[in-house]
């Protein structure tokens, strides 16, 4: 009992000055830019906010934003499954370095994923060349947007997959196996609903770095107005002509999806009865 109540921080006082001091830098680090995004967005009216918001280009960045969540999400989604079992379930030559490839997009710059991009499929990359032999356009257009993302948030759902399905075992799919179900059978039935929390969260996690890109995607998209800009781009096209209003209200749009991701993270982590806060 004594050593419980004599554990470093144990008093009152740190206690409580901890908790101040932690509450009082995440409200300036966090909380004041947050309310800032909003209030400039709104200072010049509700009507003027709606305005902005409704411009062809801001729609149009939206809808590009949400459109390469869409694409990019199930993508890697399905990467990870697959990466996860194969880590988890079986024993092969090469598998550690398939998890360090796995992690790769976490130790690169994003900028120099596009860059690594542009040198592949740009005029003057590797295939490119080739492409414009067969008519084939990738770099600064949608697909270029695609190709990059699936590249940065390749990781998320591998990671907490792979992590998920250690932790748990292989007892329940072998008791599934014995009993005379087909392995697609238990992956469906067993393993599913074993790695759900895991695989939702890392889905989250990997939708909220997709629709927050910014340095990769301004490499390879060529900011094209009204047509390869994404959320994060348009708001800097938009305060680089000065147009601040504008931008916050296009900032305050991908603030409130990262608050929504943020809830949904939470939810997660109460839901789970495996899982801790991260």
């Amino acid at each position: 009992m004594s050593v419980v109540n004599n554990r470093v921080g144990s008093s009152p006082r740190v206690k409580w000055t901890l908790i101040a001091l932690g509450s009082a830098i995440g409200a300036v680090l966090l909380g004041l830019p947050l309310v800032i995004i909003f209030t400039m967005a709104l200072r010049e009216g509700l009507a003027l906010y709606a305005a902005k918001i409704i411009e062809p280009e801001t729609l149009h960045a939206i809808w590009l934003t949400v459109l390469t969540a869409i694409v990019v999400v199930p993508i890697n989604t399905l990467f990870g499954i697959c990466v996860a079992w194969a880590v988890t379930r079986h024993s092969f030559r090469g598998q550690s370095l398939l998890v360090a490839l796995v992690e790769i997009p976490y130790s690169v710059s994003p900028i120099v994923a596009g860059v690594a991009y542009l040198f592949l499929y740009g005029m003057q990359g590797l295939w490119g060349p080739w492409l414009q032999d067969h008519n084939i356009s990738i770099m600064f257009s949608i697909p270029a947007i695609f190709l990059v993302s699936l590249f940065v948030t390749s990781p998320f759902v591998a990671r907490e997959l792979i992590a998920t399905m250690q932790a748990q075992g292989v007892e329940d799919e072998e008791a599934s196996i014995s009993l005379g179900a087909t392995g697609l059978q238990t992956f469906i039935r067993v393993t599913l609903p074993n790695i759900r929390w895991g695989l939702l969260y890392g889905v989250i996690l990997c939708n909220a770095r997709v629709m927050g890109e910014f340095g990769a995607v301004s490499v390879v998209s060529g900011s094209i107005r009204g047509e390869t800009n994404t959320l994060p781009l348009q708001i800097e096209l938009l305060f680089n002509d000065y147009n601040t209003t504008g931008a916050f209200a296009a900032a305050s749009i991908l603030t409130l999806l990262a608050l929504i991701t943020l809830g949904l993270k939470l939810w997660l982590e109460r839901k789970s009865p495996l899982r801790g806060p991260h």
